[in-house]
């Protein structure tokens, strides 16, 4: 295997995965996600959490965001799945640690994560090396994004039934990609079975925010381009829903992430709120 190092997840799937963890570890309960895997898989360190970028107050707004895209999309595919849809396809996978987490809804579905080789194996391999495998249902399918390799067909080669209807998400993606490939992306899953699902986020332009949460945005962007992977897209959700449409979607709607903070957090007492900026796509075919 290659050196580790040149082969982790890159920073931004790293800092994810901890603030799924922090959220665990510093909010009270009812937790809106559990999940400390991440943290297992990335081994960040003991004094991770003296980071700058993990600092409790600060980074609470963004930490809130972050479990309140992974719940929702969670609920998504219980739903899916008891609806009997049996695939699930996560693009640009990274960390994500559904398939550990939650292996009684999983082991019902073929899950296929997607992501760039390098990673890719790297995940592979810490997953063997803590005790979890890779069991028949889940697929660790590499895809060289740079090498223009088709996901699709990679896919398939990986056991993919394109004839069945697929639950396919996309978070934290798109704001990296030219509005061109994401418009290229949406036009090959709009073509998938009728009965397919897509569940995809998207960052809105700075003065579509509240005023408070501007500043987190700036301190994103430039932590991006810091770590060579600047945010180049952001969307209007009229901007996005029509990109689905032109590609081909039946439905698309625009799920705001404020709806998704009172669906989660009305209850709290603690004050934590996610922040603005990220909203979501959902559309069928």
């Amino acid at each position: 295997m290659a050196d580790e190092q040149t082969e982790m997840p890159d920073s931004t799937a790293v800092r994810t995965a901890l603030w799924r963890a922090m959220h665990v570890r510093v909010d009270p309960p009812p937790h809106v996600l559990e999940d400390e895997i991440g943290l297992r898989l990335a081994a960040p360190g003991d004094d991770w959490r003296r980071r700058p970028d993990m600092e409790p107050h600060v980074t609470s707004a963004l930490r809130a965001a972050v479990v309140t895209r992974s719940r929702f999309i969670e609920d998504l595919i219980a739903d899916q799945a008891d609806r009997g849809v049996t695939q699930y396809v996560i693009l640009g996978a990274g960390l994500d640690t559904f398939a550990q987490r939650r292996p009684e809804i999983a082991s019902r579905l073929r899950v296929f994560e997607v992501d760039q080789p390098g990673p890719q194996a790297w995940k592979r391999h810490r997953l063997v090396e803590l005790g979890y495998g890779i069991p028949d249902w889940l697929h660790l399918v590499p895809v060289d994004f740079e090498a223009s390799e088709d996901w699709l067909e990679q896919l398939a080669a990986a056991g993919f039934e394109p004839g069945r209807p697929t639950v396919v998400v996309s978070t934290g993606v798109t704001m990296y990609l030219t509005k061109d490939a994401t418009a290229a992306t949406l036009r090959q899953i709009a073509g998938l079975a009728p009965g397919s699902t897509l569940a995809m986020t998207f960052l809105l332009p700075a003065e579509l925010l509240d005023d408070a949460d501007r500043p987190g945005l700036r301190a994103s962007k430039e932590g991006a381009q810091a770590s060579g992977t600047p945010f180049i897209s952001f969307y209007s959700p009229p901007e996005m829903l029509a990109l689905a449409r032109e590609a081909g979607f039946e439905d698309a709607r625009h799920v705001p992430g404020a709806s998704l903070a009172h669906r989660y957090f009305a209850r709290r007492t603690d004050g934590l709120r996610p922040s603005s900026g990220e909203d979501l796509l959902l559309a069928t075919t």
